[in-house]
């Protein structure tokens, strides 16, 4: 199981043998120890932090474990609650778990047990927060669109979590078939303007005649044609979202427009003397580096900063092949719902493997649905896979590798999360100083946890 947070677990037993063990033996890069050996102490640590899981004595010198155990189940409904009892008292224990407990270990107990017993009851805790957050969100399902247990999607899921929430604009950047689309429409179902449509245009398609006229709409009469006044995508999107894909198309003159409403959320038709307002929350993507388009004098400065405030780059599929696991059995399962699971040979899950996949996701999956219409008897073979696939993945592809300045980004997020992002504590692994560490954390766009 991965872990974006560690494990927090409070132990409560009067012993203090048991504490010191739990302190030493329990702790480890993923998981927290906190102990306590009387109730009253164990009251004020969960009053001024959470836990995930806790280890309780039925017996304490100051109070009753299952009166302690039910305080916690009324305030602390996310908390799963693990009983220590003696043999004696087992009966007591069965008891407990009656009224909430997770589950009671006998002293003496072994590590391994109570290892295993703290993550099932961990993986239930996290279970249970899901759940209750589907019920909260509308739209909460459409997180796990984003599939993958890579450092890069983990990340991703975070920034779409915290930037959700606000009418900041957001740009999403990465190569085409990454699947930009997906993260702004989860921004958009995850944000307070789920209830109103996204409205949505690729600016590659946009009539070049009338560029300004589909964005901003235009007055009867101000054109050749233009028999009846018309709306334009900026009215259409008023007090919702608009989402901008492929922004580095646009031209300069729309470019200079679309950063005048950005910045004071008015703008004017074609034909019209009057300033309309407009209340817009904008999302952009690109396949395009657009700081390299601004020093090419392609694209216009001012506007990639204003857009450039929150941004969210999709790694692709060749930097997290970690991920294809989960995005074959995501694919294998949906892409034909009402027939049966389709399985996949041996020899087919290695071409999988080694290919780079150029297209990324979007052709992952385009691979995947043909090779369900060529399989036989539900399975997919190497006979079902296109010639192109295999030939690239026979010849190992060398050529397409990560950047270094990507492995860079990955190995340090990896010695945050270690480090529940201990920024001192993390500059001296990597070998570096903090100064250093800021800097990179900026120049990565790694964000705070």
């Amino acid at each position: 199981m991965s872990y974006l947070e560690p494990i927090r677990v409070l132990v409560v037993d009067d012993e203090a043998s048991i504490c010191r063990l739990a302190e030493k033996e329990l702790a480890l890069p993923h998981r927290e120890i906190f102990t306590a050996r009387t109730a009253s102490q164990a009251m004020k640590l969960v009053e001024n932090q959470p836990f995930d899981v806790i280890l309780l004595d039925i017996r304490l010198p100051d109070g009753d474990g299952q009166d302690l155990l039910v305080k916690f189940r009324a305030n602390l409904p996310n908390v799963e609650i693990i009983m220590i009892t003696g043999y004696s008292e087992v009966s007591g224990a069965v008891e407990a778990m009656k009224v909430g407990a997770y589950d009671y270990i006998t002293k003496p107990f072994s590590l391994t047990k109570i290892n295993s017993v703290i993550e099932e009851a961990y993986q239930q805790c996290a279970l249970q927060k899901e759940n209750k957050e589907n019920k909260k969100d509308k739209d909460s399902e459409s997180i796990h669109q984003i599939i993958g247990h890579s450092i890069a999607m983990r990340q991703t899921r975070y920034l779409i979590k915290k930037v959700a929430k606000t009418k900041t604009p957001v740009l999403v950047t990465g190569e085409t078939g990454v699947g930009k689309d997906v993260v702004v429409n989860l921004i958009h179902n995850l944000s307070h303007l789920s209830e109103k449509p996204l409205v949505v245009k690729n600016c590659g398609t946009f009539n070049k005649d009338l560029l300004r006229n589909e964005l901003f709409g235009h007055k009867k009469g101000s054109f050749t044609g233009a028999e009846e006044s018309q709306e334009g995508l900026i009215a259409a999107a008023d007090k919702s979202s608009l989402f901008l894909d492929e922004i580095g198309e646009l031209s300069h003159e729309l470019q200079s427009m679309l950063l005048r409403i950005l910045e004071t959320k008015k703008y004017r038709r074609v034909g019209d003397k009057g300033e309309r307002q407009a209340d817009v929350r904008f999302f952009f993507a690109t396949n395009k580096d657009l700081s390299v388009e601004v020093e090419n004098g392609n694209f216009n400065e001012a506007l990639f900063h204003r857009i450039n405030v929150f941004r969210i780059d999709v790694p692709p599929l060749r930097e997290r092949k970690e991920d294809l696991p989960a995005l074959i059995e995501y694919f294998l399962g949906h892409l034909h719902p009402d027939q049966s699971k389709y399985r996949m040979s041996k020899d087919a899950w290695q071409y999988f493997l080694k290919y780079n996949w150029p297209g990324n996701v979007r052709e992952l999956k385009n691979v995947i649905e043909r090779s369900i219409i060529l399989a036989e008897n539900d399975l997919i073979t190497k006979e079902c896979l296109p010639e192109k696939m295999i030939r690239d993945s026979t010849e190992g592809n060398t050529k397409i590798f990560p950047p270094l300045r990507h492995k860079e980004k990955q190995y340090i997020l990896q010695v945050l999360n270690h480090t529940n992002y201990n920024k001192s504590l993390a500059a001296d692994m990597l070998g570096i100083g903090r100064k250093t560490l800021y800097r990179k954390l900026k120049e990565y766009r790694i964000e705070e946890q």
